[in-house]
């Protein structure tokens, strides 16, 4: 490492860590509001399924945002924030922050990375960060997914109280409830999200389109973005539906799924595209170009502070 300029340093794993988590949090601050309305469009068809749950009736993604403010308020696109980003710092923590490595230590025998090495680390850190992380997911769905009444009455008192209650009345196992379909989905939004991203950005700079800079930043991320959307909706919406479910409502994921084509047809599995797509794009444009400036400042820092001892 003699001769090399702080901002030439490879990233440290620990460094990859936060600035992953802080990046993760940054793009969930801004992109949060079109999270629940993907959130709400999802679960649309399965409230209109009971007449007594027809209180909204969701029409696009403007549309829904704007339903949601007038009827519950502007607070309420934030609802479920605080669970969302405890689960950024633990899961994007892992499955962008592991990524590197462990695509290393896949590709350790080979000369290149292949898109193989790629897809085998991006399901491996996906479906670990999922299986530490669900808890925090099954109470932002909960959150999101809650229509405030006029009596004001709410489904949990707070995030904590959210554990507690699903704890107490669902067993432990509820907190990890729909953690086979969540892998599944994450595991297919990380392959497709940080493949993608990685093998568009190399492109780009292998055929010196762009420098490692910004506008190759935002380039990357949109790609990704569009990518994971087409591929990951289907598995989402199930997710969603399952994790908000009332104990009993499906035997599992797959009865779930069964349940949405008989009930709403195969389109329901892209319900919430648009604002999936507006949410990802955004969210991969805002985490990644964080990610990207924040690994530059903290190893110029790390530099910086080698330099002074």
């Amino acid at each position: 490492m003699v001769g090399l300029k702080p901002s030439e340093l490879p990233p440290t794993l620990t460094v990859k860590f936060v600035g992953a988590g802080t990046a993760a949090c940054i793009a969930d601050l801004v992109t949060f509001p079109l999270d629940t309305a993907k959130v709400r469009l999802q679960i649309q068809g399965e409230c209109l399924a009971e007449p007594s749950n027809r209180v909204a009736h969701y029409k696009g993604v403007m549309g829904t945002i704007t339903t949601i403010v007038k009827m519950e308020g502007p607070s309420s696109l934030y609802n479920g924030l605080v669970a969302g980003l405890q689960r950024q710092m633990t899961f994007a923590s892992i499955r962008i922050g592991m990524y590197d490595s462990v695509k290393q230590f896949y590709c350790r025998h080979s000369e290149n990375s292949g898109v193989g090495c790629r897809l085998l680390a991006g399901s491996t850190t996906g479906a670990l960060a999922v299986t530490c992380a669900q808890p925090t997911d099954v109470v932002k769905v909960r959150f999101q997914a809650h229509i405030k009444v006029i009596d004001g009455s709410r489904r949990y008192n707070g995030t904590m109280d959210a554990y507690k209650t699903i704890a107490k009345q669902e067993g432990v196992r509820g907190l990890w409830k729909g953690t086979l379909p969540n892998i599944t989905r994450n595991a297919i939004v990380n392959c497709a999200e940080l493949v993608t991203y990685d093998l568009i950005k190399e492109a780009i700079l292998n055929h010196q389109l762009m420098t490692d800079n910004l506008p190759c930043h935002f380039v990357a991320a949109f790609g990704a973005g569009f990518c994971t959307t087409v591929v990951a909706s289907p598995v989402d919406v199930v997710k969603t539906r399952y994790m908000n479910s009332t104990a009993g409502q499906y035997k599992n994921a797959i009865d779930c799924a069964f349940t949405m084509v008989i009930r709403e047809g195969r389109a329901a599995f892209y319900k919430g595209f648009m604002p999936a797509f507006l949410r990802l794009g955004s969210w991969n444009i805002v985490m990644f170009v964080s990610y990207e400036q924040l690994k530059r400042a903290m190893m110029m820092a790390h530099g910086s502070w080698e330099d002074l001892h």
